[in-house]
């Protein structure tokens, strides 16, 4: 009788060569529509969600073969965030949801995060991730597109003109969010693409191109706005005379777009509304406002440790004025009409302030700013993976000024703070 091989090796010898394909397969993943069950109240569970775990376990497997190292900078950047989870979870008012937070957070902000610095490990991996992502944002680009074109994207104003991707009309923002993602990427190789050829330049022009318009479509005002500030950031760090050269183009681009609208009036009223979004706010803004004023009372009365992860909806209605909304409408050619309660307040640092309380929320800005100083540490203006790196971050912390995780598009900006991380941390070889 011939003895069973032992797990370790076939393990080992199932993983591909370059483990960062795991993380590419894992990004695109994240366009297989979720379908309506992974929308609401409850716990639920993606394709990417899946995948993602799968990272995890390849991550923890090659950790324990000795095949990969813990970055010495992991613990510092990680460990408050988990003990702040951990303490916020067990003074929870109901410990039972916020469990479930609990493992959402954890996959979202360390888990997913440190795989994917475990198994980037050099300047190709990084390469093949900031690739998937591209890719995916180029594809969502050009559904979202097509979506607008033909009437079967989302209801804006009674017609289906608004670019969803492959997430439908129950999660606006995610086609925008996985575009913003992918535009800074390719900007990034752009402003390094005279070095690479003749090809270079033209191609990534024409791939912005289609993700700006598809973002343009998106009609999504919150992501106009931190992809705004990070675009910029990145061309001023690269370089001041290209970032005034470049401004001045799209400047003039926008004028004479806004001067022959037509068909893309729907972008123009869109842009207006966002100059009145203080003064006069329409009602998704003024819902908004009212979400992030009863954020800051539940956490003036739970300063601590909060209420608990996702357990901001139980409270939400004893501390929003009356003027807030019972939810926001959407709806499709795909999903019909429906209506979603409003269970976050839109702002991820409102989020933990709220559900967690100064010890969840001084956890959360120890990880951002560990990688934030491990950016600046480490700074090669000339790198487009540092560059990329930076301004993905700069795109999160403008975005989470007005909106939370959730959704299918959760691994994916986990990946993205990985991705940020790994540069950060000084781990990615040459």
């Amino acid at each position: 009788m011939t003895a069973q091989a032992p797990a370790a090796p076939l393990l080992a010898k199932a993983l591909p060569r370059r483990p960062s394909w795991l993380v590419a397969a894992t990004v695109a993943t994240i366009g297989i529509p979720p379908g309506a069950e992974a929308f609401g109240p409850g716990v639920q569970v993606t394709a990417g969600d899946v995948a993602s775990g799968v990272l995890v376990l390849a991550a923890v497997f090659l950790l324990l073969t000795g095949r990969v190292e813990m970055p010495g900078k992991a613990l510092l950047a990680f460990g408050p965030l988990v003990a702040a989870l951990g303490i916020s979870t067990v003074h929870s008012a109901d410990i039972g949801s916020s469990a479930a937070g609990f493992v959402r957070d954890l996959q979202v902000f360390v888990l997913v995060p440190l795989a994917v610095v475990l198994l980037v490990r050099d300047r190709r991996d990084l390469a093949i991730v900031c690739s998937a992502v591209l890719g995916l944002g180029l594809a969502e680009a050009l559904y979202g597109v097509w979506q607008a074109g033909t009437g079967n994207g989302a209801s804006m104003d009674g017609q289906n003109i608004r670019a969803v991707g492959t997430f439908g009309a129950l999660d606006v923002m995610a086609m925008s969010i996985v575009v913003g993602f992918a535009f800074l990427v390719l900007t990034a190789f752009a402003l390094s693409a005279p070095g690479r050829g003749a090809a270079a330049v033209p191609a990534a022009l024409a791939g912005l191109v289609v993700l700006a318009a598809a973002l343009a479509l998106a009609l999504s005002r919150g992501t106009w706005l931190a992809l705004g500030a990070a675009a910029v950031l990145a061309l001023v760090i690269f370089d001041r005379w290209t970032a005034v050269k470049v401004l001045t183009c799209c400047g003039a681009l926008l004028l004479i777009l806004a001067g022959v609208a037509g068909g893309g009036q729907a972008v123009v009223e869109r842009s207006k509304s966002m100059a009145g979004s203080i003064s006069h706010p329409d009602r998704s803004v003024d819902d908004r406002y009212n979400l992030w004023a009863a954020a800051v009372r539940i956490w003036e009365d739970h300063p601590g440790t909060g209420v608990g992860v996702k357990n901001f909806p139980a409270y939400r209605d004893t501390y929003a004025g009356i003027e807030l909304s019972s939810g926001s409408e959407t709806a499709d050619p795909v999903n019909g009409y429906a209506r979603q309660p409003l269970l976050s307040p839109h702002n991820e640092y409102l989020l933990f302030l709220s559900e967690q309380g100064v010890v969840g929320f001084a956890g959360f800005a120890a990880l951002l700013a560990v990688i934030v100083a491990g950016l600046w540490t480490r700074r090669r203006t000339r790198d487009p993976f540092w560059l990329a790196a930076v301004a993905l971050m700069a795109f999160l912390l403008v975005n989470f000024l007005y909106a939370d995780l959730g959704g299918p598009t959760c691994p994916l900006v986990a990946i993205v703070l990985g991705i940020a991380a790994a540069r950060s941390f000084g781990e990615v070889r040459r």
